[in-house]
């Protein structure tokens, strides 16, 4: 009876995708753009529909078949399990590897979902989806040139490698240089993207869609929400030159004091369109390189210090916040004024790249983040429940919400010892994240449904600041929790000091100003007693 079962769900399964294949051809058809392409895409959709179907049904069917009979919370079903989620990964790898562009992008998504999916998922997607995309046929790329802008690259530009230096889900990039000898990297969007992309976007929302009515608790239709709503703002590179702009000019205007050490691309407008972007070619060190960073003279922990500052200018005091921080998207170079800290070091500067993904926080979301965070910082548990319920978390789910944020247990995120938050990145932090995350599994996934999807990207980009920080410092640090205490609180005075108050109310924020600055101090003090201890140790 079991065996009929499994076998009707994965039949199901294959129904739904032979029905979307036979479809999907008639409905592309009608709103293509490019007629010429239209035959090519129309086979191309079907057989990656057919892909979709067989890998879920493959996944759905291996589970339930693999784990049938065996004890919850026996060795042998954990055994088991863990031999399940790395089959189903790597048949998920190979999926989005298969079918390129938004399936990558989907992949990236789940290698950040450390919190909801099993490590398996994590370790495949976060090894493999960000430094072995698939590469563009230089064919291809002349044939975006010729669409874009009319001419072959060899005629737009004096020098063009045919050989891209790197490829990401959406494009990939060349190195080239301009008519005036200037040298340049040339993003050049992978071909036909646009075209494909509205089409996959559906044929995965219908698989989401149809796995969620089978298995009620497997929800992700949050994700599918988010991505068809960026993904066509990544797609149109004029969107993100426009962001790349405004980035460095709210530094400017909102955060002069770091200014100097944020820097962006000079985008080349004449030579960019909506596929392909022209921009300043950028020289240095990835972010998680720690020996390239070395090398250059500067101290990883300052390049920490300065990703955190950075990401909390955005996050409390911008409300424009780059929601795609990965380790390839931050290059660490010296600063150019050549500075250098009091250790004779030279200063870092962070470079920011790929601005395609960018969320804007309207005042009400921003004040209550950099509340919330003030309040994880300094252990205060009412402001942490008020916070996150405004945010959409409710009454209910708001200790889950702060565990999510600061990958720690309620106990410790309410500790009031002063490095509460800091994650030392050990097997024991890992195997107690991941316990939480299989224990609370429908839990985080209704908290994921609730959140407004800017709070989805927050985490998002929390998730890969945390996973820059743990490669440059071996786990969390003290100083990041110190610069985003210090921030957020900042912040939340700043948004006090614009209303209109009587003397009194205005006497309680300076209060709390001072408060808030006497323990920032206390926290500082702590830090630099810990460094003096850790120096004398080694």
């Amino acid at each position: 009876m079991a065996a009929r079962s499994l076998w009707r769900t994965r039949t199901k399964l294959l129904v739904v995708g032979t029905s979307l294949c036979g479809g999907s051809g008639a409905a592309f058809i009608a709103s293509s753009d490019d007629p010429s392409t239209t035959l090519k895409l129309c086979t191309s959709i079907p057989v990656r529909l057919y892909r979709n179907t067989v890998t879920a049904a493959s996944i759905a069917f291996d589970y339930e078949y693999s784990l049938l009979g065996l004890a919850e919370g026996s060795s042998e079903r954990a055994k088991v399990k863990h031999e399940v989620h790395l089959r189903s990964a790597q048949k998920l790898q190979e999926l989005c590897f298969k079918n390129g562009g938004i399936y990558i992008k989907l992949g990236q998504h789940i290698g950040q979902l450390e919190y909801l999916v099993p490590e398996e998922y994590v370790r495949t997607m976060r090894e493999s989806m960000l430094n072995k995309c698939p590469v563009s046929s230089y064919e291809q790329v002349c044939e975006v040139f010729k669409k874009e802008v009319g001419e072959m690259p060899d005629k737009v530009f004096a020098e063009f490698d045919p050989v891209p230096i790197a490829s990401a889900s959406l494009a990939q990039v060349h190195v080239a240089r301009t008519h005036d000898g200037k040298k340049v990297a040339v993003k050049v969007q992978h071909a036909h993207m646009t075209d494909t992309a509205a089409a996959d976007t559906a044929a995965v929302g219908v698989l989401v869609n149809t796995l969620h009515r089978i298995f009620p608790s497997f929800d992700y239709r949050w994700l599918l929400d988010e991505m068809s709503e960026s993904l066509p703002k990544e797609l149109d590179f004029l969107v993100e030159a426009k962001n790349n702009e405004k980035c460095l000019d709210n530094f400017r205007k909102l955060s002069p004091h770091i200014a100097e050490y944020v820097y962006a691309p000079t985008i080349y407008w004449n030579l960019s369109t909506s596929k392909l972007l022209t921009m300043e070619f950028m020289d240095g060190a990835q972010v998680n390189d720690v020996a390239k960073i070395r090398k250059l003279g500067i101290q990883p922990y300052e390049v920490s210090k300065l990703v955190s500052q950075t990401f909390a200018e955005m996050m409390f005091k911008h409300g424009f916040v780059h929601c795609d921080p990965h380790a390839a998207n931050l290059i660490v170079r010296p600063d150019p004024s050549g500075k250098r800290n009091i250790y004779g070091k030279r200063k870092p500067q962070l470079v920011l790249l790929d601005h395609g993904l960018y969320k804007e926080l309207d005042f009400n979301t921003r004040f209550n983040y950099a509340s919330l965070w003030k309040a994880l910082v300094f252990s205060d548990a009412k402001a942490i429940k008020e916070h996150s319920a405004k945010l959409g978390a409710g009454d209910d789910l708001y200790v889950l919400f702060a565990g999510i944020l600061t990958m720690r247990p309620w106990k410790q995120v309410i500790d009031t010892s002063v490095d509460h938050l800091v994650i030392q990145g050990s097997k024991e932090d890992v195997s107690e994240l991941q316990m939480y995350a299989s224990q609370y599994f429908s839990e985080i996934s209704e908290l994921l449904r609730r959140l407004p999807r800017v709070i989805l990207l927050m985490l998002k980009t929390n998730d890969c600041l945390r996973s820059v920080n743990n490669e440059l410092m071996q786990g969390s640090s003290l100083e990041s929790f110190l610069i985003i205490g210090k921030v957020s609180s900042q912040a939340v005075l700043e948004a006090k000091r614009s209303e209109k108050k009587s003397l009194m109310k205005w006497l309680k924020v300076w209060l709390e100003g001072f408060s808030v600055e006497a323990r920032l101090w206390v926290m500082q003090f702590a830090l630099w007693v810990l460094q003096v201890r850790n120096s004398l140790t080694l």
